[in-house]
């Protein structure tokens, strides 16, 4: 029996490079029947709304998504598609696995660590008032709750996959209330986890260790905002958002996604890099494979993954990376690769 997944295609590139990780899914023999739903300004069309209702009602229907990268129209009063999503879903835990990719040359090596990101809450939370003019204040928010539940999903993360340490990053020393919490909280979660060493760093100085040395780092827990910018910078030391996927998980969904924009200027010209959608894939297969023991998902990632892996070590990249491959060609390979 198949499993049933959501794919949002989205905007810009979002087609094409969603195209492609639907045919190597199929080449991998992952056994998911697609279901496609709309999301971004592609969606104002036949829905009027960046985010249809029926696109929410049948995530929460399969419980789990593959998403292109949606662009959310300037002005007109939309909210961001992303956003949107987190919190009608519950998206609470973002994930961003950054590791070295073969073939792949940057001045980094040995990369391999996760950014785990807050994603209901803090400076995102969009309180904004005007107190006079001139004057606007934007109130950050931070609850026990929240931050009890995001520390509990890194250490339970890290036990799963074998991670050995989880770096904290605040500003606590400044924002003593607010981050204050999220470090208490992260503390009292690692208590209970003797077998993972635990640290914590004020933000600032963590940027400055992580562009010095960023094999120093395995695990790096943040507050929202945080994670956000942090986790953008480490996808420069492996080359960039083409090449990291990404991950939005609640307790009941999960929605996988290629992280970078939608680029409206190389829309329909068959060079987009799909590897990043490709890799947010396989993390969706192996989520299936842990949550319902989808064996067929389990192998389907394994056969992804090495394949390209092969295909980058073979020196086989796409014009971004500094190879000639379009996004067709590139597929190809990877299908032949498995």
């Amino acid at each position: 029996m198949s499993t049933q997944v959501v794919l949002i295609p989205g905007d810009g590139i979002g087609p094409e490079v969603t195209s492609s990780a639907v045919a190597l899914a199929e080449a991998a023999g992952a056994n998911i029947e697609w279901i496609r739903c709309h999301a971004g300004e592609s969606a104002l069309e036949s829905h009027d709304d960046v985010l249809p209702e029926e696109t929410i009602d049948q995530i929460r229907s399969t419980r789990i998504a593959l998403k292109g990268p949606c662009t959310t129209p300037l002005g007109g009063g939309y909210a961001s598609v992303n956003v949107q999503l987190r919190k009608s879903l519950n998206l609470y835990a973002a994930v961003r696995p950054v590791r070295s990719l073969p073939g792949i040359h940057t001045r980094y090596q040995d990369v391999d660590m996760v950014v785990i990101r807050e994603n209901t809450e803090g400076l995102y939370s969009g309180i904004e008032n005007v107190i006079t003019d001139g004057v606007i204040t934007s109130l950050k928010v931070a609850t026990e709750t929240a931050c009890t539940r995001i520390a509990e999903f890194a250490f339970e993360y890290a036990r799963a996959r074998g991670r050995r340490k989880i770096t904290s990053l605040h500003k606590a020393n400044i924002m003593k209330l607010s981050d204050g919490l999220f470090i208490r909280c992260a503390k009292e979660v690692a208590a209970g986890y003797t077998d993972i060493e635990y640290e914590e760093l004020i933000i600032d100085a963590a940027c400055m260790k992580l562009v010095q040395d960023p094999s120093k780092f395995d695990m790096v827990l943040c507050e929202n905002l945080y994670g956000d910018v942090v986790s953008d910078l480490c996808a420069g030391f492996v080359g960039g958002l083409g090449v990291v996927p990404g991950a939005n998980i609640g307790r009941d969904q999960a929605v996988f996604e290629a992280v970078h924009g939608s680029a409206p200027d190389i829309a329909g010209s068959n060079k987009a890099n799909p590897l990043a959608v490709i890799m947010s894939l396989v993390m969706l297969l192996n989520h299936l494979a842990s949550t319902r023991s989808d064996q067929a998902a389990a192998a389907a990632a394994d056969r992804i993954k090495a394949a390209y892996n092969k295909t980058l070590e073979s020196g086989s990249l796409t014009m971004d990376l500094g190879g000639r491959l379009d996004t067709t060609e590139f597929t190809d390979v990877l299908i032949g690769n498995l």
